[in-house]
């Protein structure tokens, strides 16, 4: 059997109407079941398009999480208060982002401008 080189398969996938391309910078996947989440830290992600759909292809080692097992943490007015002046966005949006980034000042700045 014949293989095809890379840039040929790119091409043939174009004249068909399919783009692929890799997601770069993607820290962790989470994919949320009932009673447990999976967690993929560091996957490589790779977007398709096709016919106006978008295929996300998911590749890493998984870790099991129980749902549940987090402790709620209390987000601080001052801490809402920052994160709503560096986004722009109000301080309840503020502190849903500081609730989903477990409290992380700057990774709930960087879901916000992201």
């Amino acid at each position: 059997m014949k293989r095809i080189n890379p840039r040929e398969a790119k091409r043939m996938m174009q004249k068909m109407g399919m783009n692929m391309e890799e997601l770069a910078g993607v820290l962790k996947v989470t994919i949320s079941l009932r009673g447990k989440d999976l967690i993929i830290p560091d996957p490589q992600v790779t977007v398709m398009r096709v016919s106006g759909e978008t295929i996300y292809q998911i590749m890493g080692e998984a870790i099991e999480e129980k749902v549940g097992t987090q402790v709620k943490i209390e987000i601080s007015d001052e801490d809402a208060q920052l994160v709503s002046a560096q986004t722009g966005v109000s301080i309840e949006v503020a502190k849903k982002a500081l609730e989903s980034a477990n409290g992380d000042l700057a990774q709930a700045i960087m879901l916000l401008k992201g």
